[in-house]
């Protein structure tokens, strides 16, 4: 299979930026966050899997409207209207598997690509041999009750008086505001510092995170606000691990709950880790995965 980058084209005419990484009989598709986050950490997903002694090719992409891909006008209502929906994103995985023609492989998703791991698998799961669903709940409810607590944990009372009366009038865009982001970022997102994927300028969508997210990763004021499939994840019928770093937004409690009610899940966390735990501590974060590719490979697989 052809290695590095490749251009491919939509049905719809738009193009995605994907790469192909690493050699062997295993295909793992990487999804990433955001949505309108990039295909960056997972970048050296193949060299981490193979330095713990296992060969796995690995696709990545730019979902459409982020970093290398195509930017869609969205300030056009009907384009926004067509493209900036679970179904298109989900659909589109579909799509990206197809086009680079991989079948019978492991998805495995971050945060938004964690929801759309979980959408895979319930729609289109007769593809999989595995799900991986990376620091993502099957609800937001239980997501804004853990960042509310995560942020009286970490910032004293005033900071928090502030921040609530920022969002109450919309008044994200103050340095006070997102001087608290900063801190809560560097504590419970991205806890290896300096950040391994930040740039010079910022490489986030804003147009496509905004209409989900909103601002910032501690407020939800989209369309995530609908996110909730607590009681369609029992018909996930492939083998599933659910991976959670330790110190992060995602709550713990939903991560074990999710992998009781998976039918054949393991949980796995990973110790000082954050949203991006596969950053923060890769030894552990890919210990975990290779050997859950492991072992459903070799049958071994005992949830």
């Amino acid at each position: 299979m052809k290695q590095g980058t490749t251009i491919i084209t939509l049905n719809n005419g738009y193009h995605l930026w994907t790469n192909t990484q690493g050699t062997g009989d295993i295909h793992l598709l990487a999804l990433h966050g955001g949505p309108g986050g990039t295909h960056e950490y997972w970048e050296d997903t193949a060299k981490q899997l193979k330095a713990q002694g296992l060969n796995v090719t690995v696709h990545t992409y730019d979902q459409l409207g982020s970093f290398y891909s195509d930017q869609p006008d969205y300030s056009d209502p009907k384009i926004a209207e067509k493209y900036l929906t679970y179904d298109y994103f989900l659909d589109e995985v579909e799509e990206v598997r197809t086009k680079l023609g991989i079948d019978h492989f492991y998805l495995i998703g971050q945060s938004w690509g964690g929801a759309l791991v979980q959408m895979y698998a319930l729609k289109y799961g007769e593809h999989l041999k595995g799900a991986i669903i990376s620091s993502m709940t099957d609800n937001i409810d239980e997501y804004v009750v853990n960042i509310n607590k995560v942020r009286e944990e970490a910032l004293p009372e005033e900071a928090i008086t502030y921040m609530k009366e920022c969002e109450a009038k919309n008044d994200y865009d103050n340095d006070r505001y997102q001087g608290y982001v900063d801190i809560l970022n560097e504590g419970y997102v991205d806890r290896k510092q300096p950040a391994a994927i930040s740039h010079l300028s910022s490489t986030m969508a804003t147009d496509v995170y905004g209409v989900f997210q909103g601002d910032n990763e501690f407020v939800v004021t989209g369309k995530l606000k609908e996110w909730d499939v607590r009681d369609k994840i029992k018909n996930i019928s492939m083998p599933t691990l659910v991976t959670f770093g330790e110190h992060e937004t995602m709550p713990l409690a939903t991560a074990k709950r999710m992998a009781e009610q998976i039918p054949h899940a393991r949980l796995a966390t990973t110790p000082n880790g954050g949203h991006h735990h596969m950053i923060d501590n890769a030894p552990v974060y890919y210990d975990h995965l290779a050997t859950f590719i492991r072992d459903v490979e070799s049958d071994n697989f005992d949830d």
